[in-house]
């Protein structure tokens, strides 16, 4: 059903995009003009500021040409579009202030919690519908998660309180996934703090929650696994069949004055303190070349999108920057002889202690 146009169906199976959301600031036509003049194949397209709407995409048709216009134009294409911010609201267990400032004033209404909840799973419903519109067949987000603020489990947390997150979970999002799957789109969840899962385990507990369905995957991002200390790179390989996008986007770690602490100290972003930092692709900590040969070795032939967050570098220097380094990891050789033979002799499977 995909009908993305542009030039990287001509150029290489893995096309690597731009994600729009850190650039929503400006308008839709400058992105895709700066995307294009940088040799991005395409966007992932946020679905805020003025990039696209998603109630006007899921019932105009004249709405959906003008956009796959305007990228075809810069010689776009476009495999994936994305509501992290909408999607959060779902499960979120405190709906405040910070809410009004980043959902649709549609799904704010009149602000009252379970409202917002209510309204944002309908807005996700939509957001299934306009992607099939729109001819991409993959929708990134967020799912929200009424658990994350037990993270530290003290006051202490009585299991069947984390059991009922994971119910809350699956009783919100499975209609969801019922559009989803309506419409022949596929949610890829971003593994994040403040999500429902938000690292290994979190991860397994949640498809589980779901009982695997097909419409609900992953995003792969390995940024905020790196200060978590995963095995990022064996999280593609025991979630293979669940890697449905992939984004680009690099961790510097700091922890290693005894003071930089891993929940970062309330500190803002770029902050020496911090530690660790979002940094431009690259230049920071993550395996990419690990990274790439393992998505080679599971066969993923999806996009590669670079989403641009460092607080530290002007993103018009850092976004063309980053996608040199991806064209390079890109060009591995897609073939079982490219994976990484260390890897490949070691043991991923948890003990049955869990170790």
């Amino acid at each position: 059903m995909r009908e993305a146009t542009g030039r990287a169906e001509a150029q290489q199976a893995r096309p690597v995009t731009l994600f729009t959301g850190q650039w929503a600031d400006l308008p839709f036509t400058e992105v895709c003009r700066l995307a294009s003049e940088w040799g991005y194949d395409g966007l992932e397209i946020a679905c805020w500021g003025d990039h696209f709407d998603v109630a006007r995409a899921a019932e105009d048709d004249a709405y959906v040409a003008e956009r796959r216009d305007i990228l075809a134009s810069y010689g776009l294409g476009c495999w994936a579009i994305s509501n992290h911010l909408n999607g959060q609201a779902v499960c979120e267990a405190i709906i405040d202030s910070r809410y009004q400032q980043m959902v649709h004033p549609r799904v704010w209404g009149d602000g009252d919690p379970e409202g917002v909840r209510r309204r944002a799973a309908e807005e996700m419903k939509t957001t299934a519908r306009a992607a099939a519109a729109f001819g991409v067949d993959t929708v990134v987000g967020f799912t929200g998660s009424a658990i994350w603020h037990y993270v530290a489990m003290f006051p202490p947390v009585a299991d069947e309180v984390i059991t009922a997150g994971y119910t809350d979970f699956a009783d919100r999002w499975n209609p969801i996934i019922d559009v989803f799957d309506e419409v022949g789109v596929r949610f890829a969840h971003e593994v994040h703090p403040s999500e429902i899962a938000y690292d290994y385990w979190s991860t397994v507990a949640t498809l589980d929650a779901i009982g695997h369905r097909p419409g609900f995957g992953l995003n792969f991002d390995p940024s905020h696994m790196v200060w978590q200390e995963l095995d990022y790179v064996g999280f593609l390989w025991d979630f293979r069949d669940r890697i449905y996008h992939v984004d680009c986007k690099d961790t510097k770690v700091r922890m290693h004055n005894g003071r930089n602490g891993r929940l970062g100290s309330h500190l803002p972003w770029a902050d020496p303190r911090r530690g660790w930092d979002f940094i431009s692709t690259g230049r920071g900590d993550t395996r990419w070349e690990d990274i790439f040969r393992m998505l080679n070795h599971i066969g993923y032939t999806g996009a590669i999108s670079i989403e641009w967050e460092d607080a530290g570098m002007d993103r018009l220097d850092g976004a063309p920057e980053a996608l040199g380094l991806v064209r390079q990891l890109n060009a591995i050789t897609p073939s079982a002889a490219s994976f990484d033979a260390a890897f490949a002799t070691r043991d991923h499977t948890p003990d049955d202690d869990g170790a």
